[in-house]
C-alpha cells in the first residue's frame, strides 16, 4: 500500500531525522536519490537542462522542475507562472523534484499554472497532492526516494492507495468445503425502470461478476424480464416485500426519481442491512439533505451528484477540490463516500478514524454511460460478502479500473458492457500477479 502524507507531518519527520544525523546528510541523500532517475532514463547522455533560468530554450533533453517545493502554498506568482507556461512549449522530458511546481501538496488542488511532469522524483514520502487529482494528473510516473523518513512519519497517513496484494488479501474469494451462496453474500438490487432498463442489467451483471452468491433483483416486470434474459442466475421480484433474504442492498441505478422510487428507497434505508446508494438514489437523497442510519452505508456519487448532495451549483468546485469534497460529504451524511473520477476517492463515515483511500487504477475510458452501474453492482456484492464499506469501495474501484484498462488496451472506445466482460480477466490477472 502507498501512503501519502501532508506537509506538516513530513516537516516534523524531517526535523526529527535531521536531529540524529550530521549536518548536510539529509540533503546529500535527497540530492543523490533525486539525480539517479534523470540519468537512469537516459544512460550515457549528458542532458541539456532547462530550469528556472532567464530564458527558455526551444528544446532540451531533460527539463528539471524545482521552481518551488512543498513549502509553497496557493497559486504560483506571476514570474514562476510565466516560466511554467513557457516550459509547456519546450520539447523535452520533464522531471519534477519532489512534486510538480504549482500543485498543492496537501490536497492535489491546482489553483493556477502548474508543471506537467513526465516523471516526479519525490523525497522521503509520497505527498497527498501526488496521489489525488487534479494534482496526480500532473505528476506522471512517481518515483519515491527513501531518505530515511519512514520511522519518523505518523502511523496515520492522510491518504492511502491500494496495490495488487492488498486487493487480493481483502477480496472474499470462496474457500472451504461448507461454503454456500449466503456465505458468499446475497445482494438485493433495486434498480432500473421502463426509461432506464439497461442500468439494472449492468448493475446485476456487476454484482454477479463481483462474486455474489446470489443476486435478487427488484423492479418492473419489463425490466425483470430483460434482467432475466441477460442473467438467468438472478432471482427477480416486483416488490421489495417479495425479494427474499438478502445481506445488503444496492439501490439507485436507473431507478427514477418519482414518488414510487422515493417510497422504495425509504423501505431500503429502513432495513438493518448495509446499503449502497448510487445514481437516482443520490438525487433523492440530495432532496432530503441528510441521512440517518446507524448501519454501514456507502454513497457512490460522481462529481455532479456530489455537487447536488453538497448544495453546490457547479461540479467544477468538486473536481478542483476532490479531497475536501469527499471528506465533507462523509461528515455531512454520516456515510462512507466513494467519489468517482480519474482517481476515485473513498472516505470513511468518520474521516478522522482512517485515511482517505485513493484508487490508482482508473482510466479516462471509464467516462462512459453505465460504467458506474457496473461499479455499484461489483461493490454491492462485496458489501453483501461482509466487507466494510471502505474496503468494499476501495477493492471494487480497483478491480473496476483494472477491467477498464484491459478493455481499452487496443485503444478502441469501450462501453460499460466491455468493462463488465473484462472483470473476470482483471481478477485472474490480479491473482496471478
Amino acid at each position: 500500500m502507498r501512503f501519502g502524507y501532508g506537509v506538516s507531518a513530513i516537516r516534523r519527520a524531517e526535523a526529527e531525522l535531521m536531529s540524529s544525523l550530521p549536518p548536510g546528510t539529509l540533503m546529500q541523500r535527497a540530492a543523490g536519490g533525486g539525480a539517479e532517475p534523470a540519468f537512469t532514463d537516459q544512460p550515457g547522455a549528458a542532458p541539456t537542462v532547462a530550469a528556472a533560468a532567464q530564458r527558455i530554450m526551444e528544446a532540451a533533453d531533460l527539463i528539471l522542475d524545482g521552481i518551488v517545493g512543498i513549502g509553497a502554498s496557493g497559486a504560483l506568482r506571476s514570474g514562476p507562472a510565466a516560466l511554467v507556461d513557457a516550459l509547456a512549449s519546450v520539447s523535452g522530458a520533464v522531471l519534477a523534484v519532489d512534486l510538480p511546481s504549482g500543485i498543492d501538496p496537501d490536497t492535489g488542488a491546482v489553483p493556477g499554472a502548474a508543471v506537467r511532469a513526465d516523471v516526479t522524483v519525490t523525497l522521503g514520502a509520497y505527498k497527498v497532492g501526488l496521489l489525488v487529482d487534479p494534482g496526480a494528473g500532473h505528476a506522471g510516473v512517481v518515483h519515491l526516494v527513501d531518505i530515511g523518513l519512514e520511522p519518523y512519519l505518523p502511523a496515520y497517513p492522510a491518504v492511502a492507495a491500494l496495490q495488487h496484494a492488498d486487493v487480493v488479501a481483502a477480496w472474499p474469494a470462496p474457500v472451504g468445503a461448507e461454503l454456500d451462496k449466503y456465505r458468499r453474500g446475497v445482494i438485493g438490487v433495486l434498480a432500473g425502470s421502463d426509461a432506464y432498463p439497461g442500468a439494472a442489467v449492468l448493475a446485476v451483471g456487476g454484482a454477479l461478476r463481483g462474486g455474489a452468491g446470489m443476486v435478487r433483483y427488484v423492479g418492473p416486470d419489463r425490466v425483470s424480464g430483460l434482467v432475466h434474459s441477460y442473467w438467468p442466475e438472478a432471482v427477480v421480484a416486483a416488490e421489495l416485500a417479495d425479494a427474499g433474504r438478502v445481506q445488503a442492498w444496492l439501490a439507485g441505478p436507473g431507478l427514477g426519481t418519482g414518488s414510487e422510487a422515493d417510497r422504495q428507497l425509504d423501505a431500503v434505508l429502513a432495513s438493518d442491512l448495509p446499503v449502497l446508494l448510487d445514481a437516482d438514489a443520490l438525487t433523492l437523497l440530495a432532496r432530503r439533505g441528510s441521512l440517518d442510519r446507524s448501519v454501514p452505508t456507502l454513497l457512490t456519487p460522481h462529481a455532479g451528484e456530489a455537487a447536488r448532495l453538497l448544495g453546490h451549483e457547479d461540479r467544477a468546485d468538486i473536481e478542483a477540490h476532490r479531497l475536501a469534497a469527499v471528506t465533507e460529504l462523509a461528515k455531512r451524511y454520516g456515510a462512507t463516500v466513494l467519489l468517482k473520477g480519474t482517481t476515485t476517492l473513498v472516505a470513511s463515515a468518520d474521516p478522522a478514524e482512517r485515511p482517505v483511500m485513493v484508487n490508482p487504477t482508473g482510466t479516462a475510458w471509464l467516462a462512459t454511460a453505465g460504467s458506474g452501474d457496473v461499479l455499484s453492482g461489483l461493490t454491492g456484492a462485496l458489501l453483501a460478502a461482509g466487507l466494510g464499506p471502505v474496503e468494499a469501495g476501495s477493492a471494487g474501484a480497483y478491480v473496476h479500473g483494472l477491467a477498464a484498462r484491459l478493455a481499452a488496451e487496443s485503444g478502441v472506445p469501450i462501453t460499460a458492457s466491455d468493462v463488465l466482460s473484462a472483470l473476470p480477466i482483471a481478477w485472474r490477472d490480479l491473482v496471478a500477479s
